[in-house]
């Protein structure tokens, strides 16, 4: 079984969209409208099988001069334990990294496999308060909930806020 990861298309954002749904159901990651998908496919990379399927997918979101967030990683049930993620998570770094990106942040359910990654959970201070009192005027949910914002806590009530130092 191989699969492809590569930078998404515009063409992808409904297929992202149709794997992120049923997770969202489960409120296992935050919702977002297509619209959204669509204005964000520049931060998204996909994993594709060989007969062009999506299979997985996972999104570089940067929130500060240093600090980036892997967001929307999904992987279909069918091709977990293949090393989809995992591809994903590292090619995620790599554009971190060209960025001039130096800390990755996610929130997560999936502690181990973040962990065997570099990721380490992290308590509440994670930005000096100048930086905090920019962030918090971001509209964006998942700058939100990296701040760890009591408006979005039903959406990420359980999840592990995870860090990594590239």
């Amino acid at each position: 079984m191989s699969f492809l990861v590569r930078p998404a298309q515009a063409s992808d954002v409904r297929g992202i969209w149709e794997m992120l749904d049923p997770f969202v159901q489960r409120r296992i990651l935050l919702g977002k409208d297509i619209v959204v998908l669509y204005e964000s496919v520049q931060q998204f990379l996909v994993a594709e099988d060989e007969t062009g399927r999506l299979i997985g997918c996972g999104a570089l979101h940067v929130m500060w001069e240093d600090l980036g967030e892997v967001r929307t990683l999904i992987v279909v049930d069918e091709w977990l334990h293949h090393g989809v993620g995992r591809e994903i998570v590292e090619a995620l770094e790599q554009n971190a990294r060209a960025l001039g990106l130096t800390r990755l942040f996610c929130l997560t359910f999936e502690v181990d496999f973040f962990t065997r990654r570099g990721f380490s959970p992290i308590g509440e201070q994670v930005v000096d308060p100048d930086v905090y009192s920019q962030l918090i005027r971001s509209p964006d949910e998942g700058v939100a909930e990296f701040l760890d914002l009591a408006h979005v806590k039903p959406n990420t009530l359980g999840n592990t806020r995870m860090l990594k130092q590239l």
